[in-house]
């Protein structure tokens, strides 16, 4: 039988975005180039037609921020409907926006959803809204947010605003304000943290971010908002954007995110589950740009109705 095979695609080059950093070559390769045999994509590899900043590098090349993937022509199979998403995590996306115009697409990112397949996951936040969008097959993520954390994700359609806004991001330009339901009260109104973070990858191949002097540098200041009995809800205000880093930087000053299973205190994650909270307590509720012109563009995320509803529990 012969395969359904759409027209070969030209050369590509693309820059690999904050949220690419430390991704491996041959992951990126196979979310992007869906259809496209696993065979294919290692011969590719093997074969020096996919290079890094234009050197040939391996299968297990961990991207970093800017570096520029050359990407050969290669004839994709055609989408079947058995490479359908399922219809409940269409709806969410789809009801998921915040913000768009004509270069930004900003979704309010539903906890439990990956940003990107892969891991086990078939679709991600990208590849539902490259299904939904046959014409939007350039749009790109600017910034990451972990699985179980909900909020504003920013995408771009654009190449060249995509790198203005990378720049945004690096040089700190970007407001990310969090809230975070945190283990214990908070003494102080406002907490301070300048703790480096370094990435290190276990045995399993389980990603775990530790504080270390060796690290990259990491800023975050922690708000109180209101503190309960044995919690405290707290905003969040992050002037770095390393994997984890709130997460990590809630257990360096003693007092980690609510129903974190992998930095968080499982004393009190049980108690809270049994009260009912689900899920991480993490959620992305602010996003402030500066789109042109030095005007400001503030997105909001209101939270989701589960934290919403466990809060009103909770007091």
């Amino acid at each position: 039988m012969s395969r359904n095979l759409e027209k070969p695609s030209p050369v590509q080059f693309v820059t690999a975005g904050p949220a690419d950093e430390n991704r491996r070559l041959d992951n990126y390769l196979m979310a992007r180039l869906k259809g496209l045999p696993r065979t294919r994509i290692y011969q590719m590899l093997r074969r020096g037609e996919v290079r890094v900043n234009k050197g040939r590098v391996k299968q297990n090349y961990r991207l970093q921020q800017g570096d520029i993937i050359r990407i050969p022509p290669v004839s994709l199979e055609a989408p079947t409907e058995r490479g359908k998403p399922p219809g409940y995590l269409l709806e969410m996306v789809k009801k998921a926006t915040l913000h768009e115009d004509q270069d930004l697409l900003v979704l309010n990112k539903p906890s439990g959803l990956v940003v990107h397949g892969g891991s086990g996951r078939t679709f991600g936040v990208i590849e539902l809204l490259r299904y939904l969008r046959p014409d939007a097959q350039d749009l790109q993520l600017v910034h990451r947010l972990d699985q179980d954390t909900s909020g504003c994700l920013l995408l771009c359609k654009s190449a060249t605003r995509l790198k203005i806004l990378q720049d945004e991001f690096r040089e700190g330009r970007v407001i990310k304000k969090y809230l975070a339901l945190l283990s214990g009260s908070m003494g102080k109104k406002k907490v301070d943290v300048s703790a480096p973070l370094k990435k290190n990858v276990l045995s399993s191949g389980e990603r775990i971010v530790r504080v270390d002097e060796s690290g990259k540098s990491a800023m975050s200041t922690f708000s109180r908002r209101r503190n309960f009995n044995a919690s405290c809800l707290a905003e969040v205000l992050i002037a770095t954007g390393r994997t984890h880093q709130i997460r990590v930087h809630a257990k360096h000053i003693g007092h980690p995110v609510a129903g974190d299973e992998k930095y968080g205190d499982e004393n009190f994650n049980s108690g809270l589950r049994k009260r009912g909270l689900k899920r991480l307590f993490l959620h992305a509720s602010e996003l402030t740009l500066m789109p042109g012109s030095n005007e400001e563009l503030l997105i909001k995320a209101p939270l989701p109705g589960d934290l919403e509803d466990f809060l009103k529990k909770h007091e």
